[in-house]
């Protein structure tokens, strides 16, 4: 019997500038997620929660998603590819919404390797990444930079569960 752990997040060895990791899956933003998101975050516009004012007293002429959820979607997604093993998320050094979202979109992510570096401790590095959000029609969405403290593989530390394994199939 094999058993196998699911990778998540990288080490600084791991990360290779030019590298693109292309997230998956992607997500459709629905009307709830967006009334939820602008509930939670205080974001009452109604521009994001009203039909009738989006539809007559905006350029778009519908409701458009709110940006905060659109960036916590795609940095989301790249959790897994890029800071899952992460030390602290230490910059967003840019964020652009290049195009409106609206309910109903779905959103893909892809981040891109820009630079990595050793840190003065000599255990940990720095990522710079660049990452996008894409709609279903290829259109990018969003846009932003960050930089990212990580482990180097042989000062990581191990993951660990609460229990045995063993213990649960028998063995």
């Amino acid at each position: 019997m094999t058993s196998y752990e699911r990778p998540f997040g990288r080490y600084l060895e791991d990360f290779e500038p030019g590298d693109v990791y292309r997230h998956w899956p992607g997500k459709t933003i629905t009307e709830a997620d967006d009334h939820l998101f602008c509930m939670i975050t205080m974001n009452h516009h109604p521009l994001h929660t009203n039909a009738w004012f989006a539809e007559h007293e905006t350029v778009h002429g519908r409701n458009v998603v709110v940006g905060n959820l659109v960036y916590s979607l795609v940095l989301g997604m790249s959790v897994p590819d890029v800071s899952g093993t992460a030390i602290a998320n230490l910059e967003v050094e840019s964020l652009s919404h290049r195009a409106p979202t609206f309910h109903g979109d779905t959103i893909y992510a892809e981040t891109r390797v820009l630079e990595t570096r050793e840190t003065s401790k000599g255990d940990r590095g720095v990522v710079t990444v660049e990452t996008k959000g894409l709609n279903q029609d290829g259109e990018e969405v969003c846009y932003f930079r960050r930089r990212v403290m990580v482990w180097k593989r042989d000062h990581a530390p191990q993951r660990q569960r609460p229990y045995s394994s063993l213990a649960i199939w028998g063995n």
